[in-house]
């Protein structure tokens, strides 16, 4: 008994090593089972026998073949191991059977580990009767047919135990007539299945990439415009931002006033020049002629060098306070010869003691669409 359960044990536990190659899940599996088995009739049975020891445990090996997931066959050899008792004539009977197997077997998953077998199929039996302590000697070989059912559990996608019931009948010793047998048999089986079962390809998600904005509406989508809220009217560049010309300008530039005899510049005309100067650094294109002018007010020739005095004080205010490159600059006097309003009013004096900026070159205008 002890060598038959030292078969079985080496050979479950080789199991997870019959097969290492790297390969698609495969039909072909390997197993064996352990249990224990119960002949009929036996001493239980049948009072008037008296029971010996009996050695009940049962063995079994077997490799099998699917042919698809639910249904598969089976070959194997099984030991059913033996019973002792002793009969009417006061003999001792030491019975035991083993053969090969050959049988069907159906799977119905029940969950994802859990599954149910059932099994039938035909035991080519060798029985034999070492009767009255080997002093006699019966035996005979025949088919048996069994039956069976199972419950099981996947540890792994080759791995599985299995607990096991079979019926075997007509266990018989047809030659010389002294056993007519059946058999139950309880069980534990661990099979191996061959191979590895690839996942399924992962499918990557397909995904829609959102439509660009353009939020200006400039022909420039947001992920790339580096100035947004452009006007829609102008031109833009690749980034977005509006493109710019140089257009050919002449214009003049009012409203610096001075003191009566005096060429510094009265603090109200400061924001003035605050605008002269920026239109300048933003228009760097452009050259400026101030003219001085002076009213009627005194001699002409004085007032001449007094209208020079002032053109050049506007000029060095540009370039000192306000950083215009100087020769971008001039002054130029005219003193009275070009009034804006005739007289010698009061009014007519402020308005004729001025500054104009003749302003000539190019200015930077947006281009339009």
């Amino acid at each position: 008994m002890m060598k038959n359960t030292l078969k079985v044990v080496l050979l479950t536990s080789m199991l997870p090593f019959a097969a290492s190659a790297e390969q698609e899940l495969t039909p072909w599996y390997v197993g064996g089972g352990l249990g224990v088995n119960n002949y009929e009739p036996n001493c239980d049975q049948k009072t008037m026998k008296v029971c010996g020891e009996d050695d009940p445990y049962a063995w079994d090996v077997f490799g099998g073949y699917l042919f698809n997931d639910y249904i598969g066959v089976e070959l194997g050899y099984r030991d059913l191991g033996r019973a002792e008792w002793t009969d009417y004539s006061n003999k001792r009977n030491d019975v035991g059977a083993r053969g090969m197997t050959l049988g069907l077997a159906a799977f119905i998953p029940i969950s994802e580990k859990w599954s149910f077998s059932a099994e039938a199929g035909a035991m080519n039996y060798l029985i034999s009767n070492k009767k009255n302590y080997n002093t006699e000697y019966y035996s005979d070989s025949g088919i048996a047919p069994y039956v069976g059912v199972g419950f099981g559990y996947n540890f792994t996608q080759n791995l599985k135990l299995q607990a096991k019931y079979r019926r075997y009948e007509n266990l018989d010793d047809d030659k010389y007539n002294t056993l007519d047998m059946e058999s139950n048999y309880w069980g534990l089986e661990l099979s191996y299945r061959f191979g590895v079962d690839k996942p399924a390809p992962v499918v990557a998600p397909i995904v829609v990439a959102a439509a660009p904005i353009d939020s200006d509406n400039d022909g420039v989508t947001d992920d790339l415009d580096k100035c947004p809220d452009t006007p829609s009217a102008h031109k833009v560049d690749a980034q977005g931002c509006t493109v710019y010309e140089d257009v050919p300008i002449s214009s003049r530039l009012e409203g610096l006033l001075f003191d009566n005899d005096s060429a510094e510049l009265k603090p109200e005309s400061k924001k003035r020049m605050d605008q002269a100067a920026k239109y300048l650094k933003d228009n760097p294109h452009t050259s400026v002629v101030i003219e001085g002018h002076a009213s009627h007010v005194g001699n002409a020739d004085y007032n001449m060098d007094l209208s020079e005095r002032r053109a050049q004080s506007v000029v060095d205010s540009l370039v000192n306070d306000y950083g215009i490159d100087a020769t971008r600059l001039k002054a130029v006097g005219f003193g009275e010869d070009r009034p804006i309003i005739e007289g010698t009013s009061a009014e007519a004096n402020k308005q004729n003691r001025r500054i104009e900026a003749v302003v000539s070159g190019a200015e930077k205008r947006p281009v339009l669409k």
